[in-house]
């Protein structure tokens, strides 16, 4: 191989995951086994996701996908599912300003799918039909919080 071509292989994007965890897991079912009961209507579910990365070394990455269902009936929790799910990945070859993109939409997107599953598993497992969220546009919650980050600055700088 040429110096030039070696260069170009270096340089070529890269996203590997080296590990995938379970950093934090709770499934509660407060009120079981009243809360197993047929119901007339569908419980209010509410779903919130966050994500964070840190950095481990110039390459790697803990991308941490986080996940919180809870289920109400009225005022009564049906049951609250919270995960913590996390991937180390390593980054190569990509722009600087590529790097929060990749870290907090790829690498989510990559993550979501095992989360996904996770939840799904402990709802059936707890008494209650599988819980399959939706899929998530990471691109849009990423839009969305560096405008939001744009905004905080701007308010502290007056």
């Amino acid at each position: 191989m040429t110096d030039a071509a070696t260069e170009n292989n270096a340089a070529s994007p890269s996203l590997n995951i080296l590990a995938q965890y379970v950093k934090d897991f709770s499934f509660e079912n407060p009120g079981a086994p009243r809360s197993l009961q047929a119901r007339d209507k569908a419980p209010a579910i509410n779903i919130s996701v966050n994500v964070n990365a840190n950095p481990l070394s110039e390459t790697d990455f803990d991308v941490i996908l986080s996940l919180n269902a809870e289920a109400k009936d009225g005022d009564k929790m049906l049951f609250n599912a919270e995960l913590a799910y996390g991937g180390v990945f390593r980054v190569t070859g990509f722009p600087q300003e590529h790097m929060l993109p990749v870290l907090f939409i790829e690498c989510p997107r990559l993550l979501f799918p095992f989360a996904r599953q996770i939840i799904a598993d402990a709802t059936r497992n707890g008494g209650f039909p599988p819980l399959m969220i939706d899929p998530i546009d990471f691109a849009q919650m990423f839009t969305q919080r560096m405008a939001e980050e744009q905004v905080k600055a701007k308010v502290n700088a007056n």
